[in-house]
């Protein structure tokens, strides 16, 4: 919302808003995401605990809950908003719950590469809540997360690898391997690196923003290499958790460039 606005001020009741029916939105579709891969999530060791296999809550109520959540988040978004942004925050949780969890996950190696757009979908709301278009711009902060997701999701997939395999789940570490997926986790790093420079030319941000992505680039890149020599889980743990930090503080200098604005010599 921020880059959409060029760092101009937002109207204070369309940004909590779209803060609110977007985490409406998102927590709607994890709710249906968990009743539906219930008995998936009672075989893994890191899922057992969740409320509906561990017993605290009903499957029909978390169905209901999760249902809930959704109509919320249309109602504010579409009464406080646009009409742009509802539907592209239905759409991604739908995306979520039916393409990701009820048709990849389970049946194909695809299912991280074709699903993790629906983790990119929360730009475009942010885009369309202050712009009420999708502008070529929108869809680059959408590539960065759609490519960012494979080497954080198959980092996490090799801290569990047994977990997914017990289940039966086709993640890329148990189709192709664990080092065929360190060799993807770099090449996709490398791909990322490339679309995190790209808000430069599309004169989204400045030089504050090229500084910083640079540095959080190279790290990226030293923790996959290390990750490919190092089979170890502490370093997959560690690329897991560098990963999340990398997208959190890339998004979180764009705003701050906005504001900044260091020119480019």
């Amino acid at each position: 919302m921020v880059v959409a606005a060029q760092g101009e001020p937002m109207p204070t009741l369309k940004l909590i808003a779209t803060i609110i029916g977007g985490a409406l939105a998102a927590g709607g579709a994890s709710a249906l995401n968990q009743w539906y891969d219930r008995d998936m999530d009672a075989l893994m060791a890191r899922t057992r605990h969740r409320p509906i296999p561990a017993g605290r809550i009903r499957p029909r109520n978390a169905f209901l809950f999760g249902l809930g959540l959704l109509a919320w988040s249309a109602f504010i978004l579409l009464a406080f908003v646009n009409p742009l942004t509802t539907g592209l925050a239905m759409f991604g949780a739908f995306y979520y719950v039916v393409g990701y969890t009820m048709l990849l996950k389970r049946n194909t190696v695809l299912n991280i590469l074709i699903g993790g757009g629906a983790g990119a979908f929360p730009v475009l709301v942010g885009w369309a809540a202050i712009a009420n278009v999708i502008a070529p711009q929108a869809l680059l902060l959408f590539a960065i997360v759609f490519f960012w997701t494979p080497p954080h999701s198959w980092a996490l997939a090799l801290l569990v690898n047994k977990d997914y395999t017990h289940a039966n789940v086709p993640m890329y570490p148990v189709a192709h391997g664990e080092q065929a997926a360190r060799i993807q986790i770099l090449l996709y790093s490398i791909q990322l690196v490339v679309l995190s420079i790209l808000p430069i030319p599309f004169r989204m941000s400045g030089g504050f923003y090229l500084i910083t992505a640079l540095a959080l680039d190279s790290g990226l890149i030293i923790a996959a290499i290390r990750l490919l020599q190092d089979p170890s889980g502490a370093q997959a743990r560690s690329t897991y958790k560098y990963t999340t930090l990398y997208l959190t503080l890339l998004f979180l200098v764009m705003i701050i460039d906005q504001y900044v604005r260091l020119p480019i010599r």
